[in-house]
């Protein structure tokens, strides 16, 4: 049985247990975007979503799973923002329950602040200076505290809530050819990308899910070449939403390798340069990891001429210090 099947019965169970609390949204077909490319090009808007970010599909389909007695003992993760806002948000649909979140010191101070909105039911510790560190100390807490780990990618409950995008997709536009999605520890990318593989084995459209990571920070891409998840040097990038290694182990990197059918890696100037056509085109300010999804496409266009092509706006949380050093805000 192809992993992709049992991802594509999990994203139907996470429809149902997410469709009062998160925002179907929207695919959008930008015709400015089409005639500069010369496909036809959809944004799926999550920059849109409940927190501004796809992020709050998982963390709600693993926070509404939980048992009452397990929400009272608390849970626990460690992200760069983007996923700490969105378990605190699903906290917040719940009765009870509180959440201790473990963020690197580097952490983006807007999003931090963000956080600190949910208090008291939600703690932040700021504990070591990378993602790892973090995610680290998190899971050591948890342990000892018999509290919930909440992953920001590897589990199953996650990425089957992020694999709901690829349902909507589908419906939106059943005539869909590819789609590009921005890549770091896998659970966006195997959500989706197994939904889509599992409705093509039940006889929809074969959809190429095309995996976009930034030339700085490709753990992904660099694991799936070598076969094994291997451990890279990070470099700096404007895409804090994909930063970060893949756990040993992780259940996403088998789904990656199943669906994901390339890797297109862009430079930090091509990211910039698409959050810069997004925002100037069609008024949409996202984050650097929805840039890395755009950007890919524009570096493929060539080759998909007359193809409809959906692009994942992941994200629209942007720190002020991005936004001047990319938009000269």
């Amino acid at each position: 049985r192809c992993l992709a099947m049992d991802v594509h019965a999990a994203v139907q169970l996470a429809r149902s247990r997410i469709a009062p609390h998160a925002k179907r949204t929207r695919l959008f077909h930008s015709t400015k975007l089409s005639a500069k490319l010369g496909c036809n090009v959809f944004l799926k808007c999550e920059h849109e979503q409940v927190t501004n970010s796809f992020k709050f599909r998982g963390a709600l389909n693993r926070i509404r799973a939980l048992a009452i007695d397990e929400l009272s003992r608390g849970v626990v993760t460690a992200s760069t923002g983007n996923h700490a806002l969105a378990v605190s948000e699903a906290l917040a649909t719940c009765a009870s329950g509180r959440a201790i979140i473990f963020l690197p010191s580097t952490a983006n101070q807007g999003k931090v602040a963000k956080i600190e909105a949910y208090a008291p039911r939600v703690e932040i510790r700021q504990v070591g200076q990378t993602c790892d560190e973090a995610e680290a100390a998190g899971k050591r807490f948890a342990a000892e505290n018999r509290m919930e780990w909440i992953s920001p990618y590897n589990d199953r409950l996650v990425l089957a809530g992020q694999g709901t995008i690829g349902a909507e997709i589908l419906e939106d536009a059943p005539d869909i050819d590819t789609v590009f999605i921005a890549v770091g520890g896998g659970g966006l990318v195997s959500g989706i990308g197994g939904y889509l593989r599992g409705a093509a084995e039940q006889g929809e459209k074969r959809v190429r899910v095309v995996g976009c990571q930034p030339a700085n920070d490709a753990a992904m891409h660099a694991s799936v070449k070598c076969g094994r998840i291997v451990e890279i040097e990070s470099l700096p990038t404007l895409s804090d939403g994909t930063a970060g290694g893949i756990e040993p182990g992780s259940i996403t990197f088998p789904i990656v390798q199943e669906v994901v059918d390339e890797f297109v890696l862009v430079s930090e100037d091509e990211i910039a340069d698409a959050m810069r056509q997004l925002k100037c085109e069609e008024g949409m300010t996202v984050e650097g990891s929805a840039g890395v999804a755009y950007a890919a496409l524009v570096k493929r266009a060539g080759a998909l001429a007359g193809k409809n092509v959906a692009v994942l706006l992941c994200g629209g949380n942007v720190s002020e210090g991005v936004k001047s050093r990319v938009f000269g805000e």
